[in-house]
C-alpha cells in the first residue's frame, strides 16, 4: 500500500508556540508585571496624611525655654583661664584651698536655713562654683575638693527644694542653674585635666533603703533604684537636649533585685523592642556616655509607712515586663500605660504605690522643636523627660558615672544638637528622599511580620516608614556636622593648647552648619 500523505497545518500543535508568539507572550507578561510594579511603586509613594504626622494632642505652649544668655560671662571665664596658664600659678594651691574652705562654710550656712528658690544665696553659690573653676583647672590643683564641693552643693540644694513648689518657674530655674550648671563647670575642668586625674564614679548621698540590694560597678544598688543614662546615638542627644531645660540624660531604667538570688535585673523600654528585662551586664554593655543612680528618699511618708514600697514597685514593673509584650510609646503619653516609653517604666510602677515621680512635669515649648519631634511621632509635649528626673526632690543622687573617654563625644554631640535645634527655630525641616518611601514601606511590612512572631524588625514597632526615613535623615545630618566639628575642635586644641570649652564648641558647630549649607 502506498504511504498516506499528511497535510501540514498552518497552526502550531496544541501546547506548542512558535518562537515569535512565545516572545510576544513574554513581552506581554513582562509589560503587565512592569505595570503592576509601577502602579505599586506609585501607590507606595503616596505620603501619609498630614494630620497623622503633625497632630499635637498637648495644649499650645505657654512657657518659654530656658536660655543662659551669658556668652560674655563664659568668655570672661575662659580669658581668666588663659591668663593663669600664661602667667603661672604661684600660690595657687593655698588660694584654692582657702577659697574652697570659704565655699564649704557658706554651703554649711545655707544648710542651717530654710530658703526659697529666689534666695540670693543660690546666686552666690552659682558664682562661686563658676568662678573658682578656671583657677582649679588652669593650675591643676584642688580638683578632688572641688568635685566634693559640687556634690555637697547638689545635695544641699535638693534638700532645700523639698519645701519648694516644683511647678513654679523659680524652683525649676534655680535647680537647673545649680545642678546642670555645676555639672557643666565640673566637666570643663575634667576636659582640661590630665588622664586619670579624676575618678569615673563620683559618689553622692548613700540614701538608706530596706529593699534587696546588689553590687553594680562598686556601688550598692537597691530594688526600686532608677538609672538615668545618656546613649551615644544622635537621637540620644536630641532626647537629652530637646527640652525647655536642655539636659545630659536620655534614658531611664528601673532596677529590680531578686530577693532570693540578690541579682539585679534592669527593666527598660527600648524604641526597637518595647519593654524588656536585661541583666546588669547587658545594660552596662550597651553604649552609655554617662549614668546617674537615683533613689527615693527614705523619709518620704509613703516609704516610712512601707519601707518595701520601692521593691514592690520594681517587682510590679518586672512582672509586667516578663508576663506580656508592652510596646514602646512613641507619642510619649505618660498618662496612658498601655504602651510605655522609658520614663513611664519607673513612673507608672511608683504611681501604683502612691509616689508620683517628676514632681515638675517636663515641657517642650519651642515651636521648631515641637515641629521636629512631631515629625518623629511625638504627640505630647508635657511629658516626663529623662533629664528632668534629676531635679525631683523626692529622689537622692547616689552616684554618677562618667566615661572619661567619651566625655568629649558627649559635648560634641550636645553642641551639634544645640545648633541643629537653632535651625529648627529658624524653619529648618527634617526631610527624606521621597523615592525611598516605597522601599521603606516594604521594609516596614517585613518588620511587622517579624513583630507578629515576637521579633524586632529593621523599623521598630509603632514607627512609620516615613518616621524611619526622617530619623535616618536627622542622623545623617548630625553625623556630617559632628565630623566637621571634631576636626575644628582638634584644630582649636593645637592652636590654643587646651580643649575647646563648650561655648566654643557651639560656635564652631554653627560654622560647621554654615559650611554644610555651602556644600
Amino acid at each position: 500500500m502506498g504511504r498516506r500523505s499528511r497535510k501540514r497545518s498552518n497552526f502550531p500543535a496544541e501546547g506548542r508556540l512558535c518562537p515569535g508568539m512565545r516572545r510576544n507572550r513574554i513581552v506581554r507578561y513582562g509589560a503587565l508585571i512592569a505595570a503592576v510594579l509601577v502602579v505599586a511603586y506609585l501607590l507606595l509613594l503616596i505620603p501619609e496624611r498630614a494630620g497623622r504626622e503633625t497632630s499635637v494632642q498637648s495644649p499650645p505652649a505657654t512657657r518659654q525655654a530656658f536660655a543662659w544668655n551669658q556668652d560674655s560671662y563664659w568668655k570672661a571665664l575662659e580669658a581668666k583661664y588663659q591668663e593663669l596658664k600664661q602667667n603661672g600659678c604661684t600660690g595657687a594651691e593655698d588660694k584654692v584651698r582657702s577659697g574652697l574652705q570659704d565655699m564649704d562654710t557658706f554651703l554649711q550656712s545655707i544648710g542651717r536655713q530654710r530658703l526659697g528658690p529666689d534666695a540670693a544665696e543660690f546666686a552666690e553659690l552659682e558664682r562661686l562654683a563658676f568662678e573658682s573653676g578656671p583657677l582649679v583647672s588652669a593650675c591643676n590643683t584642688g580638683l578632688a575638693e572641688y568635685l566634693r564641693f559640687t556634690a555637697d552643693m547638689r545635695a544641699a540644694v535638693k534638700r532645700q527644694s523639698e519645701n519648694w513648689d516644683m511647678q513654679s518657674d523659680a524652683a525649676r530655674i534655680t535647680l537647673y542653674r545649680l545642678l546642670y550648671g555645676s555639672r557643666g563647670a565640673v566637666e570643663e575642668i575634667m576636659m582640661q585635666a590630665p588622664a586619670g586625674a579624676f575618678p569615673a564614679l563620683l559618689k553622692g548621698t548613700d540614701e538608706p533603703s530596706a529593699t534587696p540590694a546588689a553590687d553594680l560597678r562598686n556601688v550598692r544598688v537597691h530594688s526600686g533604684d532608677i538609672l538615668v543614662s545618656r546613649g551615644g546615638a544622635p537621637t540620644s542627644a536630641l532626647i537629652a537636649r530637646g527640652n525647655d531645660y536642655p539636659g545630659n540624660f536620655s534614658h531611664i531604667a528601673f532596677v529590680y533585685v531578686d530577693p532570693a538570688t540578690k541579682t539585679a535585673k534592669i527593666i527598660e523600654a527600648h524604641i526597637e523592642v518595647g519593654v524588656v528585662v536585661s541583666t546588669a551586664e547587658q545594660y552596662l554593655a550597651d553604649k552609655k556616655l554617662r549614668v546617674m543612680l537615683l533613689r527615693p528618699r527614705a523619709d518620704l511618708p509613703q516609704i516610712v509607712k512601707d519601707p518595701m514600697l520601692p521593691h514592690k514597685a520594681a517587682e510590679y514593673a518586672y512582672q509586667k515586663a516578663t508576663s506580656r509584650h508592652v510596646p514602646y510609646d512613641f507619642p510619649m503619653d505618660y498618662k496612658d500605660h498601655s504602651r510605655l516609653f522609658c520614663s513611664e517604666v519607673a513612673s507608672e510602677a511608683y504611681e501604683r504605690y502612691g509616689v508620683n515621680l517628676w514632681a515638675g512635669v517636663s515641657h517642650i515649648s519651642s515651636p521648631g522643636l515641637r515641629r521636629w519631634l512631631s515629625a518623629f511621632g511625638v504627640r505630647h509635649f508635657e511629658t516626663q523627660e529623662p533629664s528632668d528626673l534629676e531635679y525631683d526632690p523626692q529622689l537622692r543622687v547616689v552616684g554618677e558615672w562618667r566615661d572619661p573617654g567619651t566625655l568629649k563625644k558627649d559635648r560634641i554631640d550636645n553642641a551639634v544638637t544645640e545648633v541643629m535645634l537653632e535651625g529648627a527655630e529658624k524653619g529648618d525641616e527634617i526631610s527624606y528622599q521621597q523615592y525611598l518611601l516605597p522601599l521603606a514601606r516594604v521594609i516596614k511590612a517585613y518588620s511587622m511580620l517579624l513583630n507578629r512572631f515576637g521579633k524586632a524588625g529593621p523599623i521598630p514597632e509603632g514607627m512609620t516608614a516615613t518616621t524611619a526615613l526622617r530619623t535616618q535623615d536627622y542622623m545623617d545630618r548630625h553625623k556630617v556636622m559632628e565630623e566637621r566639628l571634631a576636626i575644628k575642635a582638634e584644630q582649636f586644641k593645637k592652636e590654643r593648647g587646651y580643649e575647646a570649652p563648650y561655648w566654643e564648641l557651639v560656635g564652631m558647630a554653627r560654622d560647621a552648619k554654615a559650611q554644610r549649607g555651602r556644600n
